[in-house]
């Protein structure tokens, strides 16, 4: 509810009105609502609202009455004041929150007889409070009416916020009753003192009761300006004494006597000497330390300049690393930590290659881009050791602050630099690899966007002048190799992302995962679990029946996982003195841990009418989805379901669109307005969406309606237009590892894909059919199953190739 209250002038007298007998009820919660009181309103609760309506359809005459208890959220008739005022509506305008803001005027003052109903509104009985007027103003009644007004004055020159125009509306009141009410009504009580004013029916002595609460706050704010003036007394007093210290320190300094403070000082100079900052720095380090000198030791300024000059000490103005250069060595370093990865492995031999013909290169600003696990921040570690650089990490996710980046201006308590800033102090070098994880996950709000702290830091073009809120001295951030991860590019600004250099890590196949675990994961879970090579025997067959039954993903993770449990019970077989070590086959990989999680259910049993294979791209990695699609009896009308995104709706009617297109010469004219089609995409509690569905579904719809069955083995992905035509997608390695773990051999992408197949390794493109396609019919062509001809998508492609 609001604070701010209008006393309307007396000459605007409202005309006399006919109250209804039933009213609607405003319970208001912070506030009590004289008579006369023009007063703006915020009303949110549900049954507020509808009181408001109720009140707005009719004659704008609604009831308000005070909650006994404020934080009461659903009141019922007990926690509501009987007596109140009946006010009518002037203004009312709904906000985009869903509240609405009303402006209402108190007209008189009335009680509640009766609640006529409780649900979804209160709807009362309300009797009106008549008044009787004071007749004749005595001697005593007058010098009350005088102490009131002197005494609110009194409180308004001592600090109490009253409005100028209420002071001048004071001098024209002369009716005990109004007077009360306007002093009560801005003298900001509680809700329950107001509220014994609003009750007493009587004006004189409302007005007595009204003095008594003026005599208290009267009281309070003169203790207060008190309390305010000792205070200015101290501060006077401690002046005093820092300019007694001084010169008893100067008298010292005469005598050659000189204290532990001024040694700590001229430590910090030479300190600041040492440090070789740049000049600009260094200026200002020996402004703020001669500062600090001229300030009493125990001030409060004190400690917060002693901190920021500890912070320019120990910054990294002048330290480096310097870098291995050798390419020959630095590859050996990144192929002993990293499996494949040959396109980041690249950019950094070249990056050193041109490091060491030109020695003032600027550090390159690199983002990794791929699903969860794949390694990328532990390639960034790896990058560090094979540069001899310092490696500090920074996670980004769910970042809000602003000065999380800039760091934080010195006039706040407790503030510090960024974390940019106190990366490189830890790091103690002012060249590490600085890796920034999490990128697409930073997050804004009222203290600013962390995404746009990050054009600075990430751009050689202003970097080597970053500025922290903190230190408010520039630092050149050049000679760092910064490092991003994300696992999506979508939702990176695309000016942060216009600044970064994009390198995507596609997930592993199951071959590629098998070499990784033999010769990274399993010797390290080896050596955590204090095991031997020869305390566990784990055959290749038993990792890939781990890799394909018990993890799904793209990335090492969960792999990595499940060979620490296998690793941990041969470990207890050894406490528990087994001396035969513990062998892993294919056949017996369940008793170590358990039934397979990923039971193959992707791979159909037979080829069905209405069920297309699609291809989709997630966070972590690539996805099968079963489009299905049934026909039955209708409007026309297009069902949709699954949580399918904006994107993947619209996809589903420019396909049903081209169905209905392709379809018109073979079926009844009216045929589509007579049947309904439901298209669903399980699992319904995973949300989808995407660019790449169209084809699948349009392929799902027209095997519904035409009862041809979809070829099981043949998986498609691509984007449709009105005309038919498959236009190209993205991530087809991820998608190519999703088939092949679902046990797919053939794929239809568009053909404007057929140059990405570089992306994919020679392991997945030999156990894989690509069919490129220009036209949606090609692939309806290759996908349905004709039981006319009897011929499957697979023979049909087998003929194509050899046709090629």
């Amino acid at each position: 509810m609001s604070e701010d209250v209008i006393e309307l002038d007396e000459q605007e007298e409202q005309e006399e009105l006919e109250i209804p007998e039933v009213l609607p009820l405003l319970p208001v919660r912070d506030i009590v609502v004289f008579p006369y009181m023009i007063i703006p309103l915020f009303v949110g609760r549900e049954a507020s609202i509808i009181a408001v309506d109720e009140a707005i359809s009719k004659d704008r005459l609604i009831f308000l009455s005070a909650q006994k208890e404020v934080y009461t959220e659903k009141p019922i008739p007990k926690d509501i004041n009987t007596v109140g005022t009946i006010g009518m509506i002037m203004r009312m305008l709904k906000l985009p929150d869903g509240r609405i803001k009303i402006l209402i005027q108190g007209l008189a003052k009335g009680r509640i007889s009766g609640y006529e109903q409780e649900k979804p509104t209160f709807m009362v009985r309300v009797q009106k409070i008549q008044e009787q007027p004071v007749t004749e103003i005595t001697l005593e009644v007058e010098a009350l009416i005088r102490t009131v007004k002197e005494r609110l004055e009194k409180i308004s020159s001592l600090g109490k916020i009253i409005s100028p125009e209420i002071m001048m509306i004071l001098d024209s009141i002369s009716e005990p009753g109004r007077l009360a009410d306007l002093v009560a009504s801005n003298l900001a009580l509680k809700v329950d003192l107001s509220q014994q004013v609003l009750e007493q029916i009587d004006p004189v002595l409302r007005l007595r009761k009204v003095n008594d609460f003026l005599q208290k706050e009267l009281e309070v704010l003169t203790m207060q300006a008190r309390i305010q003036s000792q205070a200015k007394e101290e501060m006077s007093k401690t002046q005093r004494e820092y300019y007694l210290r001084e010169q008893l320190r100067a008298i010292k300094n005469e005598l050659g006597d000189t204290d532990d403070y001024s040694k700590e000082l001229e430590e910090l100079r030479k300190k600041i000497k040492k440090v070789k900052m740049t000049k600009d720095v260094e200026k200002e380090a020996l402004k703020q330390l001669k500062r600090l000198e001229q300030m009493h030791p125990d001030a409060a300024e004190s400690s917060m300049i002693r901190t920021y000059i500890d912070w320019l000490i120990e910054v990294p103005w002048s330290k480096s690393t310097k870098d291995k250069l050798n390419i020959q060595t630095a590859k050996k370093v990144l192929d002993e930590d990293h499996y494949n990865l040959e396109k980041v492995k690249k950019r950094i031999l070249e990056y050193l290659a041109v490091r060491k013909l030109n020695k003032n290169m600027k550090g390159p600003i690199l983002c990794f881009v791929g699903p969860p696990g794949v390694g990328k921040t532990s390639l960034g570690k790896s990058i560090a050791r094979a540069l001899g650089r310092k490696f500090i990490r920074v996670s980004l996710g769910g970042m809000r602050d602003v000065a999380e980046i800039r760091g934080h201006r010195r006039t706040y308590v407790g503030a510090l630099p960024g974390r940019i800033i106190q990366g490189l102090k830890n790091a103690d070098s002012n060249n590490p690899v600085f890796m920034l994880d999490e990128i697409d996950k930073l997050g804004s709000d009222f203290r600013g966007d962390p995404s746009s702290a990050l054009l600075e830091v990430l751009d050689h073009e202003q970097n080597f002048m970053f500025s922290d809120h903190y230190l408010n001295v520039p630092f050149d951030l050049s000679n760092v190799m910064f490092i991003t991860t994300a696992n999506r590019t979508d939702t990176i600004p695309p000016p942060l992302r216009d600044r970064m250099e994009t390198l995507r890590i596609s997930g592993y196949t199951h071959e590629e995962k098998l070499k990784i675990a033999k010769k990274y994961i399993i010797p390290k879970q080896l050596e955590e679990n204090g095991l031997k090579p020869k305390n566990l025997k784990l055959s290749d067959k038993a990792i890939l029946r781990v890799i394909s039954q018990y993890t799904l993903e793209d990335g090492l993770r969960n792999l990595e996982r499940e060979i620490a449990a296998i690793c941990r019970q041969a470990a207890r077989n050894i406490a528990e003195g087994k001396k035969k070590p513990l062998s892993i086959t294919e056949a017996n990989v369940h008793k170590f841990l358990g039934p397979p999680r990923i039971i193959p259910e992707d791979e159909q049993e037979k080829s069905e009418i209405g069920v297309a294979t699609g291809l989709a791209w997630t966070e972590s990695g690539g996805d099968i989805l079963h489009i299905e699609a049934t026909i039955m009896e209708g409007r026309g009308s297009l069902q949709l379901t699954g949580q399918l995104g904006d994107i993947m709706k619209e996809s589903a009617h420019a396909a049903l669109s081209f169905c209905r297109t392709h379809l018109s010469g073979s079926l009844e004219k009216d045929y589509f307005s007579k049947h309904d089609i439901h298209v669903h995409v399980p699992a319904g509690a995973r949300p989808k969406d995407g660019p790449s569905a169209g084809v699948a579904i349009a392929t799902a719809i027209i095997s519904a309606v035409t009862k041809k069955p979809i070829n099981k083995d043949i998986a498609m992905t691509g984007e449709i237009t009105l005309r038919g035509r498959a236009l190209p997608i993205g991530g087809l390695k991820e998608k190519s590892l999703a088939a092949l773990r679902a046990n797919i051999k053939t794929i239809i992408i568009p053909e404007k894909n057929k140059k990405d197949l570089v992306e994919i390794p020679n392991s997945v493109k030999s156990k894989l059919n690509y069919v490129f396609v220009k036209q949606t019919e090609e692939a309806l062509n290759l996908a349905l199953i004709d039981d006319n001809k009897k011929k499957s998508g697979v023979k049909k492609i087998k003929e194509l190739k050899q046709i090629i």
